[in-house]
């Protein structure tokens, strides 16, 4: 999808109650705070950077033609005009018709850039164009100017109940305790309990993690497996990069379990396992382990960055 270059527009003056807000506006918590600290510097500076919008015309009941205008981005300087008493604001109108999708995708960009969507937000809204308007998150994830990896394991903390994600909304939580949280998914009582130490005792991130750890490794000494089998366990862990879990029946076998969060994420175990029977099978010469590539010391991998580790596989292997 090609935008215009918004410095290639005008600016207008319109008047503050012809502009609608954008139905599709990502952000939903605002502080109030920080609005009325905006509304005092639009007071004393006006507003420094326009609007942008797009212009709706009808018929009105004279017959004569009525513009009003849809916000696209803005809506923090619009919330903050209105409660500084401002008449008329700078406005970028967009001359292209957008669709419903575009209005999301520039609102998300336009957040994104500023930091302004919490993590909550982000994932809705994610989910929302890939659910509701049928992208793919490779191709979201290339709009966006992120890694696939990234918007999956963004999208992954909408699996948490919804009284964590209000208390990751009101930032009484850090978004890096939702990977140990995440952990114990399918352990409510367990998940739970984490939720409540971070919440009261309001536990570091590392904290968080430990006591996760420290649950699942007390869960493994319960099923009393042989050092045989606790090792193959977490050989399957390094090479899959996510949590296995092996059951045994005795001396009658067993079920090896692989956890995955998405699509991609089966599609990577799978890649992973067909790399491993080709490696086997001599059709790749002397392979270099995805995880035994050097790395010079003070330097990170240059296909992660510090928002896509977040959420990575190995994160979740215990």
């Amino acid at each position: 999808m090609n935008y215009e270059r918004p410095s290639s527009l005008s600016v207008f003056w319109v008047s503050l109650g012809k502009i609608d807000p954008n139905p599709y506006q990502p952000r939903k918590v605002f502080s109030e705070e920080s609005l009325v600290e905006l509304a005092q510097s639009i007071r004393q500076y006006g507003i420094l950077q326009p609007l942008v919008v797009t212009k709706k015309e009808s018929m009105g009941d004279g017959g004569a033609m009525t513009a009003r205008y849809e916000l696209i981005a803005g809506e923090r300087r619009l919330r903050a005009a209105e409660i500084a008493g401002i008449d008329d604001v700078p406005v970028i109108i967009r001359s292209d018709e957008l669709d419903n999708m575009a209005r999301l995708e520039l609102a998300i960009i336009e957040n994104l850039q500023r930091e302004d969507l919490n993590p909550v937000d982000r994932a809705r809204a994610f989910t929302q164009l890939i659910n509701e308007f049928s992208v793919s998150r490779a191709d979201l994830a290339n709009r966006m100017g992120r890694s696939k990896e990234y918007i999956s394991n963004t999208t992954r903390i909408l699996s948490l109940p919804e009284h964590m994600l209000d208390a990751l909304s009101e930032n009484k939580m850090k978004e890096g305790h939702t990977r140990p949280l995440l952990m114990l998914v399918d352990r409510p009582d367990e998940q739970e309990a984490l939720f409540q130490e971070i919440i009261k005792r309001r536990i570091t991130v590392r904290d968080s993690e430990a006591i996760a750890r420290r649950q699942a490794a007390d869960r493994a000494r319960k099923q009393e497996h042989s050092p045989r089998v606790m090792q193959a366990q977490s050989a399957i862990e390094g090479i899959l990069d996510t949590r296995v879990q092996i059951r045994t029946k005795g001396d009658e076998g067993g079920r090896i379990l692989i956890d995955y969060f998405s699509d991609d994420d089966l599609d990577g175990i799978i890649e992973k396992l067909q790399q491993a029977r080709e490696e086997r099978d001599g059709l790749i010469a002397d392979p270099v382990p995805a995880g035994d590539v050097p790395v010079s010391e003070g330097e990170s991998s240059p296909e992660t960055s510090d928002d896509d580790d977040v959420y990575t596989f190995k994160n979740f292997s215990l």
